[in-house]
């Protein structure tokens, strides 16, 4: 039996409300996964809140509610906002689940009994904003550079540590030899760099429970409770079942992360020798994202200009936001969100190109077959071009790059549109002569419209089950593979009338 393809997304820190840089992560998650399901791999992600640590104990308190009722009503409004989307991840893990805290009692009892964690003094430079100590090299003109508003707060303090220095060779010769543990190429660079620069020491485990009590305690000393990262890497492995499920190892094994570039040192350095440390086999891939920017600036939830993706599905429907989002980021690099380049994308690529592209061959068909797909006898150029366009959009999805898959999708909407202007039906139509070459013009274009609504179920599976439904093709079964063969529309296939799909926007929402 093959490895399942198992994707996770951060586990979301909820101390405010989801913004477009999580819903892309998470959109992201939930289009590879829907593509290898597709291809019939047992294909699923999980998300989740990460519901511990100090800033969501002063968020609380600023709200004058305790800690559990605080997490509880956010967590929701992050689960809501993925059921509102149409992400559709397996499981929901939060880190206040009672499975999850035996998991990570679990797994430091484990490092603690094999001789790992050791508790010292130590004294430095900690930002709340990200819950962990700083070095010099970590921070500009005194302040932590994600959190240039919060002052940094020298502490001196008794805790837990993980050995984890000790193993920094061993991780530096694993990267080097398994190069597609991290990718894309820059991050794993700055991985090793962490490694050889010395920036990266032992990792605190713990905080006291004498200024923190909102924690998963540790097992071997109740008087500390697990550090946010030291509780939240471990979600990954308690989605699947472990350490009681026997079968958590084979979901493990196809085990794959996605995350923004932000948290690279506790999923790059950190999570992969706790694996090790602990005798679990690594996690397949780590695949880092970059920032998306408004006007310059990451978006983020301490952010002034917040772009909230509920707000703009209600303007363009989600479908347009995530082929956006999925189109627009080069995965690795940061990319700049304005809402013209939203309408300009929306407009050009699915108002012209797709949908014009199914509206006026609808058109056309019924006007000239009564709407029922006729039999064609000759082939175009098309199928060959729907064959490497297929191609290549697996190849590229496999890669982990939707911008490439979407932009080879692209060419044969392309293809199909400039073939309905060379082969100009509507003068096919006006000689009675030529109704066998109109008839076979025709379905060549329906069953480039059919390939291409079966390519873009993951991407966009709103807009492919209205495309299959509009052409009688929707109840299609198998494998993507087998629905993708030239000739899957049966002559005679009555088709049925469908709305504009994306009707053009011609000028932003209203600020």
């Amino acid at each position: 039996m093959p490895a399942p393809f198992y994707v996770t997304t951060p586990i979301y820190y909820p101390n405010a409300a989801p913004h477009l840089g999580t819903a892309y992560t998470t959109t992201y998650a939930d289009t590879l996964v829907r593509y290898h399901r597709l291809a019939g791999e047992d294909a699923y992600f999980i998300t989740g809140t990460d519901e511990h640590g100090e800033k969501l104990a002063e968020a609380a308190a600023a709200q004058k509610l305790a800690p559990q009722a605080f997490v509880d009503g956010m967590a929701e409004r992050f689960r809501a906002q993925w059921t509102a989307l149409g992400l559709e991840p397996r499981r929901f893990v939060r880190t206040t689940d009672r499975a999850h805290v035996r998991a990570v009692q679990h797994f430091w009892q484990t490092l603690y009994d094999k001789g790992e964690i050791e508790l010292r003094d130590y004294e430095g430079l900690y930002c709340v904003g990200c819950e962990e100590f700083k070095t010099e090299r970590e921070l500009a003109d005194g302040k932590c550079t994600l959190h240039p508003n919060r002052p940094i707060e020298p502490r001196r303090e008794r805790n837990y540590f993980f050995r984890s220095s000790r193993y920094h060779d061993w991780l530096a010769a694993e990267l080097r030899a398994n190069p597609s543990l991290i990718e894309p190429e820059r991050y794993r660079n700055e991985v090793l760099a962490m490694l050889r620069d010395g920036g990266v020491g032992d990792l605190c485990i713990s905080r006291p429970v004498e200024r923190l009590s909102w924690g998963v305690p540790l097992p071997f000393d109740d008087g500390f409770v697990a550090y946010v990262w030291a509780d939240a890497l471990i979600t990954y492995l308690t989605a699947i079942g472990y350490p009681d499920d026997p079968d958590w190892t084979r979901a493990w094994s196809g085990s794959h992360h996605v995350i923004a570039k932000e948290i690279l040192k506790f999923h790059g350095v950190f999570w992969p020798i706790m694996l090790h440390a602990a005798g679990l086999p690594l996690y397949r891939a780590l695949r880092v994202h970059g920032y998306w920017t408004l006007g310059g600036q990451k978006i983020s939830k301490s952010a002034t200009g917040l772009v909230d993706a509920l707000a703009l599905k209600d303007t363009y429907g989600f479908e347009g936001l995530r082929y956006f989002m999925l189109r627009e980021m080069s995965f690795g690099v940061d990319a700049e969100f304005s809402e013209e380049a939203l309408v300009a994308r929306f407009n050009a690529d699915l108002a012209n190109d797709l949908g014009n592209l199914v509206s006026r061959s609808l058109g056309m068909l019924g006007k000239y077959f009564g709407g029922r797909v006729p039999e064609g006898s000759a082939a175009s150029d098309l199928r060959a071009i729907a064959a490497r366009v297929a191609a290549d959009v697996d190849r590229h999805t496999r890669a982990f790059s939707t911008r490439a898959a979407l932009a080879a999708l692209w060419e044969l909407v392309g293809a199909a549109n400039k073939y309905v202007d060379s082969s100009a039906p509507w003068v096919l139509a006006k000689d009675p002569a030529r109704k066998g070459e109109l008839a076979t013009v025709m379905y060549e274009l329906f069953e480039s419209i059919r390939v291409i609504g079966c390519l873009l179920a993951a991407f966009m599976p709103e807009t492919s089950a209205k495309i299959l439904a509009a052409l009688g093709a929707d109840g299609a079964q198998g494998a993507l593979a087998q629905r993708l063969d030239w000739g899957g529309l049966a002559a005679g296939t009555e088709t049925r009338k469908l709305e504009a799909l994306f009707p053009r926007v011609e000028k932003t929402a209203e600020k």
